[in-house]
């Protein structure tokens, strides 16, 4: 008897996936839950793990195929009434026989996540020169840090003694490199050219005083901290709360396009996009109506976390009625978002400067930021967007009407 290995379940927005690489090769034992295989989707890595304990007797799908939701992709075979995998022993006389010529050759390297393995591959470390602490012995995003913080430097070599004359240029130092595109960029690419062909998109540019936003978080910060167990006050949830509020007197800028008809949303579910290892990724933060500063904080918090770590369910990622995207980490001073169809329009942040300006006849220094909104003009008309925006920007500058809802 075996048990079929298969992929898992996909939705409807995600139609196939990629096998990215196998931890275990057929006719290696393996664990119940260990992780067998990465399966890279368009959004997101998906790891598979092993339902029982057992051998893996074939696998059906190889690295770079593709596959479909719930495919067979390998076959298991379990352990018999009364068998276990032995546990290897510590003593002398377990001691595996020295191993010599092409058996050393294939061992394979410690199995290593997703988010582990691109960050070895960015920093060219070798995976048996790092201990793995998870399951396993299966290496981490954080083996991979530590090794970078604690690991020492080769010696820098010595300086070359310096030429008589211009030495003439080698074309051998000249290298390239080839790799294939990752389904997340390739799909990237991708919506970015749907979104610039199929759309009428238009932006919109206005300037905030972020004075009244700073003068709140820097006389409540250490209270909300108490008050919310240690979640800190940003800037991304006075912009979530003033999107909402601006959303619901604009539904048009809330609604997303249909074919031939109109979708307008009864809700606010506001995609924030965060940084990942494999590129910028938008989770979804449902209902943001009903929540709060802290819990707005607290989610985009846990997004950012589980982006890093590879973590990040499908789920997370699927609809969106509305994004928000904060070029000023980076440290843009003013760009054009690009729609995330069928979403008709898009907020960008940007860095905050201080800047003169003219206040009430008199010239003071403020900390402003510009604001982008990208729309979509087949279904929001100019005068719309630009009343959208001055919007966020008066419930900025005067946060109490956040509050009052006014």
């Amino acid at each position: 008897m075996t048990i079929e290995l298969n992929a898992p379940t996909l939705p409807e927005s995600v139609p196939d996936g990629t096998i990215s690489s196998w931890h275990k090769k057929a006719g290696e034992t393996v664990r119940r839950d260990e992780v067998l295989v990465d399966i890279e989707t368009d959004k997101v890595v998906i790891e598979v793990p092993s339902p029982a304990d057992g051998v893996l007797k074939e696998i059906y799908k190889q690295a770079g195929d593709t596959v479909l939701s719930n495919e067979p992709i390998g076959r298991i075979e379990p352990l018999g009434p009364g068998e276990t995998l032995e546990a290897p022993d510590s003593g002398p006389a377990a001691e595996a026989p020295e191993q010599t010529g092409s058996e050393a050759e294939s061992e394979p390297a410690p199995a290593a996540g997703p988010a582990a393995r691109r960050l070895m591959e960015e920093n060219e470390l070798d995976p048996e020169d790092i201990k793995g602490s998870g399951k396993g012995g299966r290496i981490t995003r954080q083996d991979v840090l530590d090794r970078l913080n604690t690991g020492e430097s080769d010696p820098a070599p010595a300086p070359a003694p310096s030429p008589a004359g211009p030495a003439p240029q080698s074309m051998e130092n000249r290298k390239e490199e080839r790799v294939p595109m990752s389904r997340l960029r390739a799909r990237v690419a991708q919506r970015l050219l749907e979104a610039s062909n199929s759309t009428a998109m238009l932006t919109t540019f206005n300037e905030v005083n972020m004075r009244p936003v700073m003068d709140i978080r820097k006389r409540h910060q250490e209270r909300f901290q108490e008050t919310h167990d240690g979640v800190r006050l940003g800037y991304m949830s006075f912009f979530v709360r003033a999107s909402i509020e601006a959303l619901k007197r604009f539904p048009a800028v809330n609604a997303s396009i249909d074919g031939n008809d109109i979708v307008y949303h009864g809700y606010q579910d506001i995609g924030v996009a965060v940084s990942s290892p494999r590129g910028l990724v938008v989770p979804v933060l449902r209902d943001a109506d009903n929540m709060g500063f802290a819990r707005i904080e607290k989610e985009i918090l846990e997004f950012g976390e589980k982006a890093r770590a590879g973590k990040l369910a499908i789920e997370e990622l699927a609809g969106g009625t509305f994004t928000i995207s904060n070029g000023g980490i980076f440290g843009s001073l003013l760009s054009t978002p690009i729609l995330n169809p069928p979403q008709t329009a898009i907020l960008g942040m940007h860095k905050i400067q201080e800047r003169p300006m003219a206040v009430e006849g008199e010239i003071r220094i403020l900390p402003m930021m510009y604001l982008a909104l990208s729309y979509d003009h087949r279904l929001i008309d100019g005068k719309e967007a630009v009343q959208f925006l001055v919007t966020i920007k008066e419930l900025l500058e005067d946060p109490t009407r956040l509050v009052l809802e006014i």
